[in-house]
């Protein structure tokens, strides 16, 4: 008796931080890993930061798109910052470490960002099926006023998608275990640990990613089946190019980021695999925000036009400092 009573002791001693398991395979991980995930989050500062001040800076750039894609860099940068930062921090300690408070703030940013980036995605491919499909009334369809509006909307669904995913997950009961098979706080790592029923929080991944994310994608390839058909109208060999061109960018992103999205959180907890899982959110939290500027800035002339004309202002102001 007395043994039990202990064992149901221990079993509800609450949590109060996590241990991440994300890459305890690998040998002196924190060694080999430090570099590259440094480098990477580097990169994705400095190109988002770059892609964002181009924005800012050249008047040629002040259209419906590129406000659009400002606020995608701006989200890439957060997404980064959520993760990164404290996976840099793990590495260099002995134990990956992260307290209970701590990692729902994680998973909080987390799902807010990406939520919202997701529907940034949607608003962004129905600006591309005005400016293509309905020309003569682009500047009618996406002013000022509607453009703001919109993106002030993604970032409303982000963060009230998220408080619903956090306010279920802040429910989880652990009993007392708190080995994180992954490199972040995310909910199928946290599910999976989980002591308690998580049918609910499984069924309302479930729900909300088929109903938000599935009407996102719907809605994404819906406005490209009509973007293609009027580009495959025009009968010029450059103006069908030019068509490709201006939406090649932003179909690779899409693909990128959904494609990831759903193998994330797409599956069934008993399917979860630490190596696979920590490599598809690894893709997804951490390369694809500086995959962006990099799919942006080689495949936009107008992007490389603007750096150019950047670059040789400064060059000016710098010489003629120089002989005053």
């Amino acid at each position: 008796m007395s043994s039990e009573l202990s064992m149901d002791v221990r079993n509800q001693t609450p949590v109060v931080e996590f241990v991440f398991l994300g890459f305890s395979g690998i040998p002196n991980s924190h060694i080999y890993l430090f570099l590259p995930f440094l480098v990477i989050y580097l990169v994705t500062l400095l190109g988002n930061l770059l892609i964002f001040a181009l924005i800012q800076l050249d008047p040629s750039l002040r259209t419906p798109m590129y406000y659009f894609l400002s606020h995608l860099s701006i989200l890439d940068i957060c997404i980064s910052s959520v993760t990164v930062p404290k996976i840099l921090v793990n590495f260099l300690r002995q134990r990956q470490t992260i307290s209970y408070n701590q990692c729902l703030a994680q998973m909080f940013f987390l799902i807010s960002f990406t939520g919202t980036e997701s529907a940034l995605l949607a608003v962004m491919a129905y600006d591309r099926y005005a400016a293509i499909c309905k020309p003569l009334h682009y500047s009618h369809l996406m002013n000022i006023k509607l453009c703001t509006t919109l993106a002030l909307a993604t970032w409303v669904w982000g963060f009230l998608d998220s408080a619903i995913h956090t306010a279920f997950s802040s429910k989880l009961q652990f009993c007392g275990v708190n080995l994180i098979y992954h490199t972040l706080c995310d909910l199928p790592p946290l599910m999976k640990i989980a002591c308690n029923d998580v049918h609910l929080n499984e069924l309302l991944i479930q729900l909300i990613s088929r109903l938000a994310g599935g009407s996102l994608s719907l809605f994404i390839l819906l406005s490209y089946f009509f973007i293609m058909r009027s580009i495959l109208k025009i009968r010029s060999i450059t103006g069908k190019r030019k068509g490709f061109s201006t939406c090649a960018s932003h179909l690779i992103v899409v693909v990128i980021y959904f494609g990831n999205g759903i193998l994330n959180y797409n599956h069934p907890s008993v399917d979860y695999s630490l190596e696979t899982d920590t490599l598809i959110s690894t893709l997804y939290c951490i390369v694809t925000p500086m995959l962006n500027p990099l799919i942006y800035s080689l495949r936009n002339k107008e992007v490389k036009g603007a750096l150019k004309k950047v670059l040789e202002s400064q060059r000016t102001v710098f010489t003629s400092s120089h002989k005053e």
